[in-house]
């Protein structure tokens, strides 16, 4: 049996949908629905329960998750902007120690979502080597409630044998629709694009990068499913640890809005904007996954184009009727 946290949410769902193409019914989806749409990402998807995320703990699933042989953890807050630290104590950090600690001592593969925010403003660089993971200095509390997590696991006597935290550089893709303001660039260019036919990007406030040009390591979700599921076999991956997620190859807002423009059959329009000014403190200019220790773990693993990755999320998705995957 399988176990998801974050099971309704972006990579959550789309991990489950690709699990189900493989021959997976056996799931169990915790998460909490409350009233956002994001229940729509489980239409479709077999499973075997719901959890609701406060109540996987409470003694009444017990029997059911004794069973779990697998266990995926993506549940968490995941917004940039949340500012409650005792909250993200609690949601993000406590829960994934509370998760670690039962995979451990069951002894299952167990796959948790760590993030690129750690990183900070890139001044120690984009290596995911263990070693340095400690001197890591993220620019916002949900990026250090990901660093706590990351060093408290590296510190962890207790570990299963397969274990792997991944640190997710900017994911986009099908069943993010329910983000609001979390969605990727993709999305939001596309909705602007419908609705004005023109896409505003944040100006630049460094010097050495022009407005539009700031980069990211964009990654289409569906690849980091593929990763993610070839490193929970451990016949696949052997090495055990913390790994960035993302391609490799850091690409402008530019390229990426020009690219949804072009999947849409629109020529380009893009205005530059004043970032806000709570923004700009926490801001990264440019990421760029090392993915050199991927590589050793996932040989010969192929990453999908940017380009050819809008093109399937906008044509696809995007511009369909029910835009849910």
């Amino acid at each position: 049996m399988i176990l998801i946290t974050g099971g309704a949410g972006f990579i959550g769902s789309v991990l489950a949908k690709q699990l189900n193409a493989l021959g997976h019914a056996d799931l169990v989806i915790v998460d909490k629905l409350e009233s956002s749409t994001k229940w729509k990402n489980l239409r479709g998807i077999k499973y075997l329960e719901y959890i609701h995320a406060d109540e996987l703990f409470n003694g009444d699933y017990d029997d059911l998750i004794a069973e779990t042989d697998l266990m995926f953890h993506m549940g968490a807050c995941s917004s940039t902007t949340e500012l409650n630290m005792d909250f993200l104590m609690k949601n993000n950090v406590a829960y994934t120690q509370a998760l670690f600690r039962f995979a451990a001592t069951k002894n299952i593969p167990f796959i948790y979502a760590s993030s690129a925010a750690t990183y900070g403003a890139g001044e120690s660089g984009y290596n995911d080597n263990h070693e340095t993971i400690p001197n890591l200095m993220p620019l916002n509390p949900y990026g250090y409630s990901k660093q706590l997590v990351d060093e408290w696991v590296l510190k962890e006597v207790n570990k299963p044998e397969h274990w792997f935290g991944l640190k997710f550089f900017n994911v986009f893709g099908p069943n993010e629709y329910h983000k609001e303001e979390m969605r990727s660039l993709v999305h939001k260019s596309f909705e602007q694009i419908k609705s004005s036919g023109s896409v505003n990007l944040f100006k630049s406030y460094k010097t050495e990068f022009k407005d539009g040009e700031q980069l990211r390591d964009f990654i289409y979700v569906k690849d980091v499913i593929r990763a993610m599921i070839e490193l929970a076999d451990p016949d696949k991956a052997r090495f055990s640890g913390i790994y960035n997620l993302g391609t490799g190859k850091a690409r402008s807002f530019l390229d990426l809005t020009k690219a949804t423009f072009k999947a849409m059959g629109i020529a380009p329009k893009i205005e530059f904007i004043e970032m806000p000014s709570e923004l700009r403190s926490q801001y990264q200019y440019y990421t760029q996954a090392d993915t050199t220790k991927l590589m050793m773990a996932l040989e010969g693993f192929q990453f999908t184009g940017l380009e050819e990755s809008i093109t399937d999320y906008v044509q696809n998705y995007l511009i369909k009727e029910n835009p849910h995957a």
